[in-house]
């Protein structure tokens, strides 16, 4: 059922299901950092004074900025000084920035916490994938990862039902409160529970130039530039959708009280695609899944685009939400295939790996984001166009990624 990578002989030490479940929520931290936000956006406009709503818009996309920075910083580390430091000095800054964001009296340095927290989260993340990597690969870390992608799936589910009600009986300041008392119940599971999964023989001491060659093996290894260049794309035009959904299902739709309920049915969309990708990625394999996923992710660019021209830019909200369903089904057994696939290569430096794949994709993802939010104003063209271009930009990275050097 496991392959052990070739960097470690530690086998995992945990339950199977003890292990998904804590790796989960370690890696949850991102999602509830960023959902749990989405109900607040426009009190935190309002309070902080925000310019414009694409400032707004920045709380959520200038957190994947910072991650970027966080995982170059990371990765690196955690192949240095191992995967329980890493976490351990990724959740200390993550708490930091959680507190400059609590006291924040201007939107300016709210953002400055966020970046401080993404590049904190970002510890937790790498050495998560990194711990990962160091015990499975190809299929079996892709089924791991999908299951893992069942519980992560909940997260975005339920937070922003946490926010709106903290919002509802305390403050949204009292938001941050909830993420540092996640970082620290999870932070204590870990170092309870887990050990290190690194062995000092086989951690590799930091230096420029060997920084610097991996880095320029990566960005010349096809396989992995490609899936990421596919994932980042892919994703750009999901965080465009993430980072508006207030915009559109209040400020549009006004949905009100409804946006958690309707945020939380598109999430099942991607939780139920990791589980069907969890039992069927051993007996189809990862490359058949993806294929098939990004045919029918096209196919969902197409249909959302061609729906939203029809309407004039507002189709009716059951069919929006119906083809967005159609389509974050299939996005959801990408989004792990497509980061297991890229990581394949990478398993003796999988801490750098892991972070040279985030940072990348994160970098990508949040330029096509921040692009498509700044046409989003009274209607969906933006969001319907980009998931169409960047499914098809994505189909053909693929396409480029599996001819396979020699």
């Amino acid at each position: 059922m496991t392959t052990t990578a070739a960097t470690t002989s530690v086998k995992p030490p945990l339950p199977l299901l003890e292990f998904i479940a804590l790796m989960a929520l370690l890696t949850s931290l991102v999602a509830l950092s960023i959902d749990a936000m989405l109900p607040a956006l426009n009190q935190i406009g309002s309070d902080l004074n925000s310019q414009s709503p694409q400032q707004t818009y920045l709380v959520i996309s200038l957190f994947f900025g910072g991650m970027a920075l966080g995982q170059i910083f990371f990765g690196p580390f955690s192949d240095a000084r191992g995967r329980r430091l890493t976490i351990l000095v990724g959740l200390i800054i993550f708490i930091m920035g959680t507190f400059v964001c609590y006291f924040a009296q201007s939107i300016e340095v709210l953002l400055l916490g966020r970046v401080v927290q993404a590049v904190g989260v970002s510890g937790p993340r790498v050495a998560s994938m990194a711990v990962i990597r160091d015990q499975y690969e190809g299929n079996a870390m892709a089924r791991v990862m999908s299951f893992i992608g069942v519980i992560f799936i909940l997260v975005p589910m339920i937070a922003p039902l946490v926010g709106q009600a903290v919002m509802q009986y305390f403050h949204w300041r009292e938001i941050f409160t909830v993420f540092w008392m996640v970082a620290v119940i999870s932070g204590a599971w870990f170092f309870l529970r887990q050990p290190e999964t690194l062995t000092r023989a086989n951690r590799k001491k930091f230096a420029w130039h060997h920084f610097a060659g991996s880095c320029l093996w990566l960005l010349n290894k096809r396989q992995v530039m490609g899936y990421s260049i596919a994932m980042g794309s892919i994703f750009g035009a999901f965080l465009a959708y993430l980072s508006g959904s207030q915009t559109i299902f209040q400020d549009i739709y006004d949905t009100g009280e409804w946006f958690p309920l309707v945020f939380a049915i598109l999430a099942f969309a991607i939780g139920l695609a990791s589980f069907f990708n969890g039992l069927m990625v051993l007996k189809w394999g990862m490359q058949t899944i993806c294929d098939r996923a990004l045919r029918f992710s096209m196919t969902f660019g197409i249909a959302l685009t061609a729906i939203t021209l029809y309407f004039d830019g507002v189709p009716p909200l059951w069919l929006f939400i119906s083809t967005l369903f159609f389509g974050f089904f299939f996005m959801g057994m990408l989004f792990g295939n497509l980061n297991a696939l890229a990581m394949l290569p990478v398993g003796h430096i999988a801490g750098l790996g892991a972070a040279f794949i985030g940072s990348f994709t994160s970098l990508l993802a949040v330029t096509i984001a921040m692009i498509i939010n700044r046409f989003l104003t009274t209607d969906l063209m933006p969001i319907a166009f980009g998931f169409l271009v960047f499914s098809v930009l994505s189909f053909f990275a693929v396409q480029y990624a599996k001819k396979i050097e020699a």
